[in-house]
């Protein structure tokens, strides 16, 4: 017998490593999303300088909590770290052109989703072809 590692072995660490982070990127986004719902800082002054009211930070809550819950269903995980990668590009756009705000969080957060994303792209293609009725 060999000590070799078997072909599954990384593939495994990959999936758990890979799980490991959609559960931290999720419990981020949930924790984000409670502070826009209480009206917590920064998020009341970011959404202040946007100018489009307290309506508009409870959607993005809404958007992060059902982007969080997405990133924990196997089959929704990968669209869901795309669409939290789009609202993350949003971000970055928003702390750099109206807020002044730093941009690093938003950054960060938007290379996670996207190696999620791309972590996820097999289930994501399954889905888009059991949608589409292939």
């Amino acid at each position: 017998m060999t000590n070799a590692p078997s072909p599954t072995r990384p593939r495994r660490a990959r999936t758990v490593a890979l799980w490991a982070l959609q559960v931290v990127v999720a419990g981020f986004f949930v924790m984000s999303a409670l502070g826009k719902f209480a009206n917590a800082e920064p998020s009341a002054s970011t959404f202040e300088a946007i100018g489009l009211g307290d309506w508009f930070r409870h959607f993005v809550g809404v958007l992060e909590v059902v982007g969080a819950v997405g990133l924990v269903v196997p089959r929704l995980a990968g669209p869901a770290g795309l669409a939290l990668g789009g609202l993350m590009v949003c971000a970055t756009l928003t702390e750099l052109f109206l807020s002044g705000g730093t941009m690093v969080l938003p950054l960060v957060l938007l290379v996670l989703c996207a190696v999620i994303a791309w972590g996820r792209r097999e289930s994501t293609a399954r889905l888009r072809a059991s949608v589409a009725g292939r």
